[in-house]
């Protein structure tokens, strides 16, 4: 079983090396020592959110404090592309239920889009609390699955927005129902059997969902028009909430992530 995570500010880790103790202390050392309930001799991870992680051994447990002897410092690199998915605002929190499950499976940042069908508006002080709270929805969810870097979340975009953000992807990918081309096929380019091109890296695979009402005919235009490809996931229609979630697990599978 894999060991449990924890999270440090960033910065904390940059000096840290094997054999040496660091000390966790706040929130997340009393999440530690009173909700997990870690005693000393458990292991335990503490990672930066950036792609360092700690591996150890507890050496102490108090209210406060948590005192880690550290036995493994790795910095985890950066996939070679990144999975970018822009979640159009969904009612009853679909998608937010999104936003949680492709953080599990390996997504690298995540978008609001506020499409012309959403039924849930961010407007003003509500789209700083929208965006809180999806922040709050990826930390948690990337402590879940113990993941050593943690998604970014992206500003809002409008329907302009998110056309200057396919324009400066490697690909961009509009899930729909009614397309053609499979996602497989289309970004099969990105995966040659001898691995991603040498200027590929950190090159952004951008996957748009819409609300549960579908997209407009003129975001759609508007996204191809822009260089978005039209892909279908397969034979059935899947909710706002699920279909980014099966988008970022089978490109994961298709880029070797998960091999």
């Amino acid at each position: 079983m894999t060991n449990p995570v924890f999270f440090a500010e960033p910065g904390q880790l940059d000096d840290v090396v094997p054999g040496s103790l660091f000390r966790l202390s706040g929130a997340e050392a009393r999440h530690a020592v009173t909700v997990r309930r870690l005693a000393a001799g458990e292991p335990a991870d503490i990672v930066d959110g950036a792609g360092r992680r700690l591996s150890g051994s507890v050496r102490s447990a108090a209210a406060a404090e948590l005192v880690l002897e550290v036995e493994s410092v790795v910095d985890e690199p950066a996939p070679p592309y990144r999975l970018v998915l822009v979640q159009a605002l969904a009612k009853g929190d679909r998608d937010e239920l999104a936003v949680e499950a492709a953080t599990e499976l390996g997504v690298d940042e995540v978008v609001p889009w506020q499409a012309e069908r959403s039924i849930v508006r961010w407007r003003a002080e509500k789209q700083a609390k929208g965006v809180a709270k999806w922040e709050s929805t990826v930390r948690s969810a990337a402590k879940q699955s113990r993941r050593a870097r943690i998604p970014a979340v992206g500003a809002p975009v409008d329907l302009k927005g998110l056309c200057a953000l396919i324009g400066s992807s490697a690909l961009a990918l509009v899930l729909h129902e009614e397309a053609g081309q499979s996602l497989a096929s289309a970004a099969a380019r990105l995966a040659p059997a001898d691995g991603p091109p040498a200027d590929a890296a950190q090159a952004a695979v951008v996957m748009i969902v819409g609300p549960e009402g579908g997209m407009s005919q003129r975001e759609v235009d508007a996204m191809l028009a822009a260089g978005a490809r039209a892909v279908r996931l397969g034979p059935h229609v899947l909710r706002s909430s699920t279909a980014g979630p099966a988008a970022v697990a089978l490109l994961s599978a298709q880029l070797g992530r998960w091999d």
